[in-house]
């Protein structure tokens, strides 16, 4: 087999994004957990040191794994790293290895500090295994088998083999996630499947039928769920009981309005000592606005731009329907997903447990981004 020619250059500025993006990232990691893990085990680093060992070391070792992976090996072997993803997310219902916290089961606990959330990693895994099944079906309606007319026989094909196949696995990992629950990660990669099912030049009526499913589920959801309420009747009344189902976000609002244009300085929040509720992880974006102010949250939301610029222009010169796809769906993920957090502690979003990609503590989800960036700098390259 031939081997992949490298004829482009490294895309710096994603490259330069990514290093920039996981500076802050330590750099407020130190700040927030450092009160913490002094009051909880008498070490400031602890949680940074953790975050060392178990998120930032790892995810470096899969960056680099995945950048130099050649990608024909990689679409090959897509449908086994995803049946493995689904597998390792029904056994966190098992006994003695699931870990429940919070009211939610997401984890595999191995014992000591070991522990792994298949979820975030299930966010890379689907993203390419969808890239590699619709990038084939679009291979398959262009050969000599179909006419180029739409006949009824194509159609027939695209709804049975693309559309009812599409559907069967998102449901499979739909069930799983809502039984977790983890409606927010369910959300992300939903959206991610349907921005690459819809690239994929597939009938417009597939798209809007999914959206309309998809929109009728959530409604659903937040209907059985009274937290899931709680949280969408805060989103449209900010103010509602301040002390209650609304403390998270107003907490947010005053960490992100007291930091003024410059910030109070690193190190010097008020609201991560224990104000504002999860301030490692789902909160950290408010406690980055306190301490580095407008300036600071604007420079974070510019490397994340950055970061989806460069992500789509490498998906548009990309030379394969895989790689275009892949580029798109890694790139959609990660950015949705930061949107999405910094829309959460703004108000301009409901409250969503989603970690902001790059930066909040949590070992699972970095690895998991990283891998991700490694193979968008791999197309890059390629």
């Amino acid at each position: 087999m031939e081997k992949k020619s490298r004829h482009q250059a490294l895309d710096y500025f994603l490259a330069g994004s990514l290093f920039f993006l996981l500076l802050l990232g330590i750099v407020m990691l130190a700040s927030v957990s450092a009160s913490l893990s002094l009051e909880r085990f008498g070490n400031t680093y602890y949680f940074m040191n953790r975050q060392l060992i178990f998120g930032i070391f790892p995810g470096v070792v899969v960056f680099l794994l995945f950048w130099r992976m050649r990608l024909d090996l990689l679409k090959k072997w897509t449908p086994l790293l995803l049946f493995l993803n689904i597998l390792l997310m029904a056994m966190v219902f098992l006994p003695k290895v699931g870990l429940t916290l919070g009211g939610a089961t997401r984890w595999l606990y191995f014992g000591g500090p070991m522990t792994f959330q298949p979820s975030e990693f299930l966010k890379l895994t689907f993203v390419l295994y969808l890239a590699s099944f619709m990038s084939a079906r679009t291979e398959k309606s262009l050969g000599r088998d179909f006419v180029a007319h739409r006949s009824f026989a194509k159609k027939r094909v695209e709804f049975t083999q693309t559309f009812l196949a599409f559907l069967t696995v998102m449901g499979l990992i739909s069930l799983l996630l809502i039984f977790q629950p983890d409606i927010s990660t369910l959300g992300i990669i939903v959206l991610s499947a349907v921005l690459i099912y819809f690239s994929s030049g597939t009938p417009l009526w597939h798209t809007i039928s999914m959206v309309t499913a998809g929109a009728l589920t959530l409604y659903a959801l937040i209907k059985i769920a009274p937290y899931r309420a709680n949280r969408w009747l805060v989103f449209m009344d900010p103010e509602r009981e301040p002390l209650g189902i609304g403390y998270q976000l107003k907490q947010a609002f005053i960490a992100v309005g007291s930091g003024g244009i410059f910030g109070l300085g690193l190190g010097l929040s008020r609201q991560k000592f224990g104000f504002l509720p999860q301030s490692m992880t789902d909160s950290i974006f408010a406690v980055f606005s306190e301490e580095t102010g407008f300036f600071g949250a604007f420079i974070l939301i510019f490397l994340f731009l950055i970061f989806l610029w460069r992500s789509f222009t490498i998906a548009k010169r990309s030379q394969d329907q895989f790689s275009k796809l892949v580029a798109l769906g890694i790139s959609s993920w990660i950015c949705l997903q930061a949107f999405a957090n910094i829309g959460t502690m703004v108000g301009v979003l409901p409250l969503a447990g989603v970690p902001l990609p790059f930066i909040s503590y949590g070992g699972s989800h970095l690895v998991a981004e990283m891998a991700g960036a490694g193979i968008l700098l791999n197309i890059s390259n390629s």
